[in-house]
């Protein structure tokens, strides 16, 4: 299985996207399809064995569009481009400026059109050899002449509209071709008419078709449009803003030790395990482990965190965070797309460039609006024709009808709400994978918590050692530590941290043993023991003697009791707690605001997950489940009719994560989780859970917005174009009001997207 993203050519409206995948849909070996009208990229995956990326390209070819296969290193390379100053001009830059000169030159040669063409009718005065019925040939040549350029320097609406005609896939530069083409075909016509009125001396005739040439409407419809994309490309490149700050992030060189010297070098040459020097003021280039010295770090930038965070010795640091005091060497441990920067990035282009399903509805309807809107337009001429009405005015009608239902609002809807939401989301450290995500996240009504790492810091440390009176703390220690030094739970390092500040050293082991949510068991010194909570000993026929009743009033205060025993009894227990995180009782406070019931799922035993619950204010707790459970825990609360979201950060926690609803890991947890949720949060806090929810919530409203508006517009605009209010009302749309309230719509659904961006709630 392979998946390619394609920049796509030539795609101007949701009619586009809709015949773009309706085409690729079709091919044997495709299983998944995203074509986005607001990044003009089409994303896909694919069975090799049965279709080629190139085949992919000739079928978009064959529908009207031009497609090309996006290189895989494409925004490495963009990342990690030797001049930070220099930014090489994007096609989408370029096809902005091109829009612009297209609109400025449309400007200067509509100002004089529209004077000669409109100024005897409002009184404003033309040059003699324009004035009187005699001259009607001269002004109407010279309009033509004039209307033109403008109709020339925008063919790419007659190319791409009357390709798509032809291939019976029409879209709005389909619509945009036949009604300026309607307007300067009859323009030639009325000339034709006024030639052949003062050759037969008819003059009635002349003043006839010299008030109705119509080459003003035809080029002030591909003027105002043009202007109209141009302020929506203007608006739509705002959107991604939050994406453009992320990739100038990175730095362009790194200054690494090689060969014993300090070597500046292009951010492309660094290789994993690569010694770099950071000082005060300087940016992290890579990922890394701090291996001396100590520094303040900025990681507001990706976390969205102000206060910057202290990095020592085996810490940890971020690409693209800031060195504001201090002086460290790390060791490079993930370069190029693997660093946390590119990582964020991919995850936010695929989100934007992904679909919610609440799009699927506009997606249905624009496939099959615009042969509609012909079809109204033909319909809307006819009949007026039929009630006796003139051609000119019958032309009029069908040309308001095809310019002002030209369907970009629609199409615009969903992708730039997507884009700005999922763009906020990344500066305040909520990595989005797709939009389906964002779009399920304002329907959760129960989240799950995984205790260690979630509510809690993940870093439990002993807080107390009891043995028998016939073994030292410190041998107890011993037997402990050798046990869990192979172990990778949390538990472990918490025993083992504790004997390296008690200088006691592990003992090698062997016949090492997981049982999975009860302990471990291994042989020391010939001898085989456990150590693990009380369901382990309870199964190995072990009681827990004098220990019981300890055990019992430490599990109450919450602390997690590590009980150590060797085949006979237990012979001591080490109690460890982990402390909360700082913020979980305000985030659990404000999720029950927002009529969330919290559940606690761990493997702790219930008495230590109850003390916690007693904390924060949990709804409810499901103790000591087996991480195959939690899974299975999930999936009954689903049974009840709740939408789910987990909250987890270990590899015992991925089930679960991909059972859920939405998956949200914790981003300082293990790789596993992180592929396995839906949703990655940076900072590693619970209130960024609250900050997704009502992001998630602002969002799907602003989608709805626009997506009312636009089908509002629609319903509105066509009936007014059609002239279904002229006997009552008198209402009649022009041409040219038509094109500005077609351009005024898919501007204003692009700005009240942005509203989002904005919005500080």
């Amino acid at each position: 299985m392979k998946s390619d993203v394609f920049d796509i050519k030539g795609m101007s409206c949701s009619s586009c996207v809709a015949h773009v995948e309706k085409a690729v849909s079709k091919l044997e070996g495709i299983q998944a399809l995203n074509v986005n009208l607001l990044t003009n990229s089409m994303s896909v995956r694919y069975d090799e064995n049965d279709i080629t990326a190139s085949k992919i390209e000739d079928v978009v070819k064959d529908a009207g569009y031009e497609a090309v296969v996006r290189k895989k290193k494409e925004l490495t390379e963009n990342i990690t481009q030797q001049n930070s100053t220099v930014k090489a001009e994007t096609t989408y830059d370029s096809d902005l400026l091109e829009m612009k000169k297209r609109w400025q030159v449309s400007i200067v040669m509509l100002i004089p059109l529209l004077y000669i063409a409109m100024g005897p009718m409002v009184g404003i005065p033309v040059p003699s050899f324009l004035k009187g019925t005699e001259n009607s040939i001269n002004s109407a040549l010279i309009q033509m002449f004039i209307a033109l350029p403008i109709f020339i320097i925008n063919k790419k609406y007659f190319t791409h509209g009357f390709r798509s005609l032809i291939k019976r896939a029409p879209n709005m530069d389909s619509l945009i071709a036949l009604g300026s083409s309607a307007a300067f075909i009859y323009g030639l016509f009325a000339i034709s008419r006024i030639s052949y009125g003062i050759s037969t001396g008819d003059f009635s005739l002349v003043t006839k078709y010299s008030h109705d040439i119509y080459f003003e409407s035809g080029a002030t419809i591909l003027t105002l449009v043009t202007l109209g994309k141009y302020f929506e490309a203007k608006s739509k490149s705002r959107t991604s803003e939050a994406l453009t700050k992320l990739i100038n992030l990175a730095p362009q060189t790194a200054l690494v030790i090689r060969d014993s010297k300090e070597v500046e070098i292009s951010i492309n040459e660094v290789k994993v395990g690569d010694i770099i020097i950071i000082k005060s003021g300087q940016t992290i280039p890579v990922d890394g482990e701090v291996i001396s010295g100590s520094a303040s770090i900025d990681e507001s930038a990706l976390t969205g965190e102000s206060i910057p965070v202290y990095k020592e010795l085996g810490d940890t640091l971020m690409s693209a965070t800031i060195c504001q005091t201090g002086y460290l060497t790390f060791k490079a441990t993930k370069v190029g797309e693997d660093t946390t920067l590119s990582q964020i990035i991919r995850l936010v282009e695929e989100a934007s460039a992904s679909k919610a399903p609440i799009s699927k509805l506009a997606d249905k309807i624009s496939g099959i609006f615009v042969p509609i809107v012909i079809t109204i337009a033909i319909l809307a001429s006819a009949v007026w024709l039929l009630m006796g009405y003139p051609f000119e005015f019958a032309l009029s009608i069908g040309i308001s009808v095809l310019v002002i239902s030209c369907p970009c609002a629609l199409g615009l809807a969903t992708p730039v709400a997507i884009m700005v939401g999922t763009g906020k989301a990344a500066t305040n450290g909520i990595l989005i994978k797709s939009a389906e995500a964002l779009e399920i996240g304002q329907k959760i009504d129960t989240v799950v918590l995984d205790k260690t790492g979630t509510l809690t810091e993940g870093k439990p440390s002993v807080t107390k050692i009891t043995s028998n009176r016939f073994m030292p703390a410190n041998k107890l220690l011993e037997i402990a530590a050798s046990l869990e030094k192979p172990s990778e739970h949390p538990l472990a390092k918490a025993v083992l941290d504790e004997a390296e500040f008690r200088n006691v050293e592990p003992q090698p082991v062997s016949d090492f043993k997981v049982f999975p949510g009860m302990g471990i068991q291994a042989t020391l010194n010939d001898r085989v023991y456990l150590a693990g909570n009380a369901l382990l000993m309870q199964n190995n026929n072990i009681n827990l003697g004098m220990f019981e009743e300890e055990e019992l009033i430490l599990s109450n205060d919450g602390n997690t009791v590590l009980l150590i025993a060797n085949q006979k009894e237990v012979i001591g227990l080490i109690a460890v707690t982990d402390v909360l995180k700082s913020d979980s009782v305000s985030a659990v406070s404000k999720m029950h605001q927002l009529k969330l019931d919290v559940v606690m799922l761990t493997g702790d035993q219930l008495r230590v997950a109850e003390h916690l619950q007693h904390k924060t204010g949990i709804n409810q707790v499901i103790a000591g489940v087996l991480p195959q459970g939690k899974e299975e825990e999930i999936r009954k609360l689903q049974s009840q009719g709740r939408t789910v979201a987990m909250v987890g950060d270990g590899i015992n926690d991925s089930p679960a994560l991909m059972r859920a609803d939405l998956g949200i890991a914790i981003g300082a947890g293990s790789d596993i989780a992180i592929e396995s949720a839906d949703v990655v949060l940076v900072k590693s806090n619970l209130t960024s859970v609250i900050t997704f929810i009502k992001l998630s919530k602002q969002v799907v409203r602003n989608i709805k917005q626009n997506l009312f508006w636009a089908f509002f517009y629609n319903v509105l605009g066509i009936p007014l174009a059609a002239g279904v209010f002229y006997h009552t009302l008198g209402w009649k749309l022009s041409p040219m009001f038509a094109a500005a309230a077609m351009s005024i719509s898919s501007v204003t659904v692009v700005l009240n997207a942005l509203r989002i961006k904005y919005d500080k709630k």
